[in-house]
């Protein structure tokens, strides 16, 4: 993989603006390893394989076990393996990232909104179309996973 353009050097202005929105959802009250959870599962979605690798380390230093990192992509179905409110957000997430195929229906929405009040709701969609327009920006400009640079590094 090589990256084609460090667009946080070539427009930091812009980057800077979806920082900002990183900043306020690591403050906004939803949990960390939950943000985190959706953050992954979006980035799984889209094959970003820059996001995928820092919220998976994330996620680790958060607490998760590996077993359940590594189940995230079929969440579905380990029934309560995951908490209510972890399946609906990824639920939820899926829905929205898979938004042409999905229309978001009532019962993704209805499922967020019996684990979730009106302000995680928002600040849970603002997560999953954050993350979306990263992964847009890592697959877009091939951004290097840390894991590939390490092991650059190490070979060298």
């Amino acid at each position: 993989m090589k990256a084609r353009i460090d667009f946080q050097a070539v427009a930091p202005e812009g980057t800077k603006a979806l920082h900002s929105a990183h900043d306020y959802l690591d403050h906004c009250g939803l949990p960390k390893q939950l943000v985190d959870l959706v953050y992954l599962r979006v980035s799984q979605i889209n094959g970003c394989g820059f996001c995928i690798d820092m919220h998976s380390r994330d996620l680790l230093k958060t607490g998760m076990p590996e077993d359940k990192l590594r189940l995230v992509p079929v969440w579905h179905e380990l029934g309560e393996f995951f908490t209510a409110r972890e399946r609906a957000a990824l639920r939820w997430a899926e829905s929205l990232t898979r938004l042409p195929e999905t229309g978001a229906p009532d019962a993704d929405y209805d499922a967020v909104k019996a684990a979730f009040d009106d302000k995680e709701v928002v600040d849970l969609t603002l997560a999953i179309a954050m993350m979306n327009a990263f992964n847009r920006l890592g697959v877009g400009f091939r951004v290097v996973p840390q894991a590939m640079v390490e092991r650059q590094r190490s070979a060298a």
